[in-house]
């Protein structure tokens, strides 16, 4: 986890470091957010360090939870029935171009 505070007002910066500041939660001067400690998040820390500062929590201890049972998913069933007949027009098609070559190869010979 990690804990951001807004030590700088945005008054004066940038609209897209303003913009910046908002999407991490961030709405006046010392407020503090926590936040996961994803590569998202550091890509924003990074944009605008000058006007924050971060620190590392310590996680809290983590809940193990039963196991779930597993969903039966119906998405699979219905991409194969869409490329299905896709698949079917182009076969017969690349056939049609695979004789017309072997058509015209035995006419100039």
């Amino acid at each position: 986890m990690l804990r951001i505070k807004l030590v700088k007002s945005t008054i004066g910066h940038n609209p897209r470091n303003r913009a910046t500041i908002h999407a991490l939660g961030l709405k006046r001067p010392n407020q503090v957010v926590e936040h996961d400690d994803t590569p998202t998040i550091r890509g924003m820390i990074r944009h605008v360090h000058p006007m924050i500062s971060v620190e590392v929590v310590p996680d809290a201890p983590v809940v193990e939870s039963a196991p779930k049972a597993a969903k039966a998913t119906k998405s699979k069933p219905a991409v194969e029935a869409a490329t299905a007949p896709v698949e079917a027009e182009a076969k017969p098609k690349a056939k049609r171009a695979k004789k017309a070559t072997e058509e015209t190869s035995e006419e100039t010979k």
